[in-house]
């Protein structure tokens, strides 16, 4: 299989970086996760980048670049909801055909997914509720 000369055939920080830019200016633009990150990240969009680097340098690299717990940081963001997760991926996921060869996009996604799982259980996930949530019974 040949790749074309502008696809990630193995990953690199200059990838990395790339890929997180073009995956950004997509959620900024998106009519549903636009407006949850610009309210959450503000006018701090370079330090958010700066960390989304270091994130997936230690994830696809094992750099352990990225120091920080992105739990926590999911757990309060408003307007987050679990279906943003599955656009948040497709974005993601668009991000990585455009710009990677298909092994790695693959590793990307596979990484994405697992992680996007776990993120989306922490802050959604609540067994003292019950689920799924059962509509009101008071009627007046």
């Amino acid at each position: 299989m040949t790749l074309m000369p502008d696809k990630m055939d193995h990953v690199t920080e200059a990838g990395i970086r790339q890929l997180v830019d073009a995956f950004y200016t997509k959620v900024r633009a998106d009519s549903e996760l636009g407006p949850v990150f610009e309210n959450k990240i503000k006018d701090n969009w370079p330090h958010h980048l700066e960390k989304m680097y270091a994130f997936w340098s230690s994830v696809m690299l094992t750099t352990g670049r990225y120091k920080g717990n992105p739990m926590m940081k999911h757990m309060v963001i408003p307007g987050m909801r679990p279906e943003l997760f599955t656009q948040w991926l497709a974005l993601f996921d668009e991000t990585c055909r455009e710009l990677c060869g298909e092994p790695i996009r693959a590793a990307f996604m596979e990484k994405a997914e697992r992680i996007a799982e776990s993120l989306k259980i922490a802050v959604f996930y609540r067994p003292d509720r019950p689920w799924p949530p059962q509509a009101s019974t008071n009627v007046t």
